[in-house]
């Protein structure tokens, strides 16, 4: 292009962006999604050899010289002094960040523990070893972490257990064990154990990190098993407005009946009992303990918390039932500020074998407060006419006569009718 002495050349604002912005020639963009094919589910599918691949290259202006590297559409064929992006190579790089190969499953850490169920004692112990890779949660880059426990099904406030607080620190190392005492092997047959990684905050409410669920029908009695599992977020609960319309009703239904189901028979901890019956003694033989129904309150365990410190003052009180002469009452001694009370007291009711058939032994523990009513805590009921391991361990009882027979029993938080809150 020449031009003469004295005159002015002018370049319009097309041309100007033309040169600068696209060199050669201006080739229509079709979408956005041309360049992120793979982030748009309406995107045209992409042959192997697109018409318009992508590239990093220089742009070359109208004097020949070099100028910023841009992101520009070139004709099949072309090649640049840059790099080249194509658009398969976009989507293969996305398909090996998404793989099973990926650190995705580990965003949030991993846990490492062991679980061993001693069958003699009725316990459950949990060593907490350690964590890695955990989530930073802090400002610093870092976590304050500790674990929970907490068995499934059951009140959370009554089986809660904690580990210690790691500060400052996304590899913590605890080797710390938590105990359960009073697990049955129904329990391990029907139980699941949470463990959920939180992070502590002194000036704020604790944070949390992910959790790992355990089944603890895969823990064989007297084994200890290891497990290596990956934190994750705690399932969603299904929202009715996710839902149809036509199931948004049934779904409400349906999740106050759980809710009432739950609360009906949520656990308030767990209560050991020793049952014996001594026939009374014959006549010229030495007589020893009298004839009657003994009963022994040993302990509780994993009580729920019913004082604002997070404990209880619990004491435990026994009927039996038909009470006509008002006079089976008995208390144990008030224990203060635990939730795994030691009692180890022992009462007794002079009765025969063939009247103790028609009774029911009811047990109730509460919560002592000065000046107030006492709190209701959780109670069971042992007879003939109940089920499950109430009615198994009073059964036990009367067949065998001069044993004395252990179990640990679940306490519900169902009133009985008869209790009183004296």
């Amino acid at each position: 292009m020449t031009v003469r002495k004295g005159k002015k050349l002018t370049i319009s604002i097309q041309e100007h962006m033309a040169i600068d912005v696209c060199p050669g020639p201006i080739r229509p963009i079709r979408q956005i999604s041309a360049y992120f094919p793979r982030l748009s589910p309406t995107a045209e599918p992409i042959s192997p050899n697109p018409a318009f691949p992508l590239a990093l290259s220089p742009g070359v202006g109208a004097s020949g010289g070099t100028s910023r590297s841009l992101l520009s559409p070139l004709q099949a064929g072309a090649r640049g002094g840059g790099g080249t992006l194509s658009a398969a190579s976009s989507i293969e790089t996305s398909v090996d960040i998404c793989s099973s190969d990926s650190d995705d499953s580990t965003a949030l850490g991993t846990l490492e523990f062991e679980l061993r169920y001693e069958r003699a004692t009725s316990s459950l112990h949990c060593t907490i070893i350690r964590a890695k890779g955990l989530k930073p949660m802090d400002f610093n880059g870092l976590a304050d972490p500790y674990v929970k426990l907490h068995l499934l099904p059951g009140a959370c406030k009554a089986n809660k257990l904690k580990t210690k607080t790691i500060r400052n620190s996304l590899n913590p190392v605890w080797n710390e064990t938590l105990t359960y005492i009073g697990i049955t092997e129904e329990d391990m047959h029907r139980k699941t154990l949470r463990l959920s990684v939180c992070d502590e905050d002194k000036l704020t409410h604790n944070e949390f990190i992910g959790e790992s669920r355990v089944a603890l029908r895969r823990v064989k009695p007297d084994q200890t098993k290891r497990f290596y599992t990956c934190l994750e977020h705690p399932p969603p609960f299904p929202s009715p407005t996710a839902m149809g319309a036509a199931l948004r009703g049934i779904s409400c239904y349906l999740r106050e009946w759980e809710n009432e189901q739950l609360t009906s028979l949520e656990e308030r901890g767990r209560l050991l009992l020793s049952l014996q019956f001594l026939a009374p003694p014959a006549e010229g033989e030495t007589e020893g303990r009298r004839g009657g129904l003994y009963v022994g309150v040993l302990r509780c365990a994993h009580l729920a918390a019913m004082d604002v410190n997070g404990f209880s003052d619990p004491y435990v009180k026994i009927y039996l039932k038909p009470d006509v002469k008002k006079k089976s009452k008995h208390k144990t001694a008030v224990i203060k500020k635990t939730l795994n009370p030691e009692f180890n007291e022992e009462f007794f009711y002079e009765i025969s074998l063939s009247e103790l058939v028609h009774k029911t032994l009811e047990v109730t523990v509460w919560d002592y407060d000065l000046g107030r009513s006492n709190d209701f805590i959780g109670g069971v009921c042992l007879s003939c006419h109940v089920q499950g391991d109430a009615l198994r361990h009073w059964m036990d009882c009367l067949r065998n006569k001069g044993q004395r027979v252990e179990r640990w029993h679940i306490l519900t938080n169902e009133l009985p009718q008869t209790a009183c809150h004296d």
